[in-house]
């Protein structure tokens, strides 16, 4: 096999299996009735890509999916019940903002509208947080708050990579149903992943800086 066949072959196993895993995502989300579904197969997909990040290319995918979606059932969706209360707080925000009089909300969105846009942000912590900390709930969520503070050009950085791809799913719905949660899943998670080694250098500066 010449080098172009084998880039070629290489970029066809990549797309295969980030439809598989994609398609893992929806399939257990579905399993677990949507509801309980959704945050453990999310878990278990950015598990998933961690690995492969991590350099863990050949791990069996079912395999592996199913026992994370399995051992992390309880507390993804410990996770889950927070995540949905804040996303529902913001709605109920919208709605009644919306149906109070109209010369309140120009100065009432703004701060819903930042609030909101750091709820993204941190979200964007939140799954990789999840899966790369061994930490209970509040200090994953604390985590993720404090990693999303201080790593504002990363952050800056997931946007700019995620909405070219926003884009083109505009464009073509299908790419986002084969590949949308896999894709988004790796874009945060390379990022995250640079955002944690770069908390972790700075603790251990300060750590070697107390000792001396």
């Amino acid at each position: 096999m010449n080098a172009t066949s084998s880039f070629i072959y290489n970029i066809a196993e990549w797309i295969t299996k980030f439809a598989y895993l994609n398609l893992l995502w929806i399939l257990f989300t579905i399993l677990g009735g949507v509801i309980f579904g959704f945050f453990p197969s999310t878990i278990s997909m950015f598990a998933i890509v961690r690995e492969w990040l991590k350099g863990e290319t050949d791990i069996p995918l079912f395999n592996t999916f199913w026992k994370c979606f399995r051992d992390e059932f309880v507390k993804s969706n410990l996770l889950g019940v927070i995540v949905t209360l804040i996303t529902a707080i913001i709605v109920l925000d919208i709605f009644y903002i919306q149906s109070t009089d109209s010369n309140l909300l120009t100065w009432t969105y703004l701060p819903l509208f930042a609030f909101m846009l750091m709820f993204i942000m941190f979200l964007f912590y939140l799954f990789p947080s999840f899966v790369h900390f061994n930490l209970k709930i509040g200090q994953v969520i604390k985590n993720s708050f404090f990693i999303m503070l201080i790593n504002p050009i990363t952050t800056l950085l997931i946007f700019l990579s995620l909405l070219p791809f926003f884009y083109l799913v505009s464009l073509l719905p299908a790419v986002g149903f084969i590949f949308g949660g896999s894709v988004y899943a790796f874009i945060s998670m390379r990022f995250s992943l640079h955002a944690f080694q770069k908390v972790s250098e700075k603790q251990e500066a300060l750590k070697m800086s107390n000792e001396l």
